[in-house]
């Protein structure tokens, strides 16, 4: 099969709208699962006006299928300007795609993602760039919509702020819209030189780009203007208390059942195989474009293999340790952990870094031990179980330098992972590639040092050998010689 732009581009877009229109299934069917649908519309209403730090539940919020509804809704408008906006689809707003669905489980609605994804587009006109080329960048930004959220509905009203009472004031309107206009001119500027930091080695560039804006936006709001920091808000819901604050019947059956049809849908476009799949397991994932090297078919099969691993490891951490379950955080790192799949990330190279946080949580539990500390944290504890998913945008560092650099990258972003989050007051959605690029500019160094190290002892190991190989060459050719030199006077001697 012949890859073309427009083919992969054509696979990239019935992907979003297959994502969004089974998230929007979804929500019928977890209505019916929960008899909550008389109630949907006031859920959805309490999700889109309730600020949303992270890491705020909106099943707890609003309700499971409200927040069902909130992510396909989300994900269809970002799947029609990807469809209608002239030029073909690629990788990139189909990372940014993923990451929105995501968010829209914890953090992110329709209400606050707008604003924020339709501010860049004033520096892509300023610019003179091409929207579709960059729509993207439109889609990362997203990332900033709590900051929205809090501005129109609570920042200005400070202890006057009544949780579930809708009310906006002018000066928190004006200050959005400020915020806004410092977002459009400075979100898309920042993005791109991040990436020489990290050496291409975290996959969410985006996470460390808008980690550190974030917390520069955090810090003057808060701590410099001397406001008190947003809380995550809670409220009573006899719903979520009934299904035991876990929902991993219907969570397991849903995405077993999405991640199957994109294994079965991409087999179909490859021509009923899985020729060609062996080779993407095979790749470093280091600054590649999977859909242009295998096609967006091996992809789709290699999203729902990821997915079904990456559900297996959930499962696991769930069962066998205490800790969130299948919240609606949990919900949306699950389709968070897909971002990559078509640029990077696989199955083969993401294991080791799995496996970096229960390597942490032992290594915790026997110093704790020696110490008398107290471990207070499992691997399925809230913030570890989604910063696990973020923690694969390591995964070329696997691919480069081995599973050993994948074990030290899962656990050093597992001790990061809950730190990073006070920096900017879980107003900056991408706390975990936040982690995973603070991760990359620590570990990079190291691995860089110690590979240089190694290759200069083999070179010199090569060398030497050669060196040694030569001069056995030398000393036979030598000794050849002088056994010729005898053989002939041998001769000469019996002829006479």
């Amino acid at each position: 099969m012949k890859i073309t732009e427009q083919y992969n581009s054509n696979v990239i877009d019935g992907m979003t709208f297959g994502f969004s229109a089974a998230l929007i299934l979804g929500c019928f069917a977890g209505a019916v699962y929960t008899g909550t649908l008389q109630t949907l519309p006031a859920d959805f209403f309490r999700i889109l006006t309730t600020p949303g730090p992270l890491v705020t539940d909106y099943f707890m919020i609003g309700s499971m299928p409200a927040t069902f509804l909130n992510a396909g809704l989300c994900g269809l408008v970002m799947a029609c300007f990807m469809f209608f906006l002239p030029g073909p689809s690629h990788v990139n707003t189909l990372a940014g795609f993923f990451l929105v669905i995501a968010h829209s489980f914890y953090g992110l609605n329709l209400l606050n993602m707008l604003p924020c994804f339709f501010a860049p587009f004033l520096y892509l006109w300023m610019k003179g760039l091409d929207f579709n080329e960059n729509l993207h960048v439109c889609m990362f930004a997203t990332c900033f919509s709590p900051f929205v959220s809090e501005l129109l509905f609570r920042y200005t009203q400070g202890s006057d702020y009544v949780a579930g009472e809708v009310s906006l004031t002018v000066k928190g309107v004006i200050l959005t819209i400020v915020f806004l206009l410092i977002l459009a001119v400075v979100a898309p500027a920042v993005l791109p030189g991040v990436k020489a930091w990290h050496k291409g080695y975290n996959l969410y560039n985006g996470g460390l780009a808008y980690g550190i804006l974030g917390f520069l936006i955090f810090n003057f709001l808060y701590n410099t203007m001397g406001v008190e920091a947003p809380q995550r808000l809670t409220f009573a819901n006899e719903v979520y208390d009934r299904f035991g604050r876990s929902y991993a019947t219907f969570g397991n059956t849903f995405f077993i059942l999405l991640f199957l049809c994109c294994i079965a849908a991409g087999w179909f476009l490859n021509g009923r195989s899985f020729r060609g799949l062996e080779a993407l397991f095979q790749d470093t994932g280091y600054q590649s474009n999977f859909a242009k090297k295998y096609g967006m078919q091996i992809c789709l099969m290699n999203t729902g293999l990821y997915g079904l691993l990456f559900l297996l490891y959930i499962n696991i951490a769930i069962g066998f340790t205490e800790g969130a379950g299948f919240t609606g955080p949990t919900f949306g790192v699950i389709l968070a952990a897909l971002t990559f799949t078509a640029m990077g990330q696989h199955v083969q190279n993401v294991w080791p870094i799995f496996l970096g946080y229960p390597l942490l949580s032992g290594i915790s539990g026997l110093f704790n031990l020696l110490v008398g500390g107290y471990h207070h944290w499992t691997i399925s504890t809230q913030a570890y179980i989604n910063s696990v998913a973020f923690a694969t945008g390591l995964c070329p560092l696997v691919g480069r330098y081995g599973v050993n650099a994948g074990l030290a990258a899962g656990a050093l972003c597992a001790s990061l992972c809950t730190a990073t989050s006070a920096l900017h007051g879980g107003l900056m959605l991408y706390n975990g590639g936040f982690t995973a690029g603070i991760a990359a500019l620590i570990l990079i160094p190291i691995f860089e040092h110690y590979d240089v190290e190694k290759r200069d002892k083999m070179r010199t190991y090569i060398n030497l050998r050669d060196m040694l190989t030569v001069n056995e060459d030398a000393r036979r050719g030598g000794q050849t010689e002088k056994k010729k030199d005898r053989t002939e006077k041998d001769q000469i001697k019996k002829n006479r």
